[in-house]
C-alpha cells in the first residue's frame, strides 16, 4: 500500500498535531486569553480590618446604615399610615 514513508508521515501527524495544538493555546496565554479590567484592584476590594480600632469603626458604620434603614422604613409606614 503506502509503505514507509506513509507510515512515517501519519507517525509525525499523529505526533506533531497535539504539540502543535498545545503550543498554539498554551504560549502567551495572559494577552490572548484575558479581560483587561475583570478582576478588582487592591484599592477597589475590600480590607478586613485587623485591629480593635478597624473593627469599632467598621462596626461603627453597619450600626450607622442600620440606623438609616430603620429610619427610612419607619418613614415610609408613617406615610403610608396617613394616606
Amino acid at each position: 500500500m503506502g509503505g514507509l514513508n506513509l507510515e512515517v508521515a501519519r507517525f509525525g501527524m499523529y505526533l506533531m498535531f497535539p504539540i502543535g495544538i498545545m503550543y498554539y493555546f498554551g504560549t502567551n496565554l495572559d494577552n490572548r486569553f484575558s479581560v483587561p479590567g475583570f478582576w478588582p484592584t487592591a484599592e477597589n476590594s475590600n480590607k478586613l480590618p485587623r485591629d480593635r480600632e478597624e473593627l469599632q469603626v467598621e462596626y461603627e458604620k453597619l450600626v450607622a446604615k442600620q440606623r438609616a434603614k430603620q429610619a427610612k422604613k419607619l418613614e415610609q409606614e408613617k406615610q403610608q399610615g396617613g394616606e
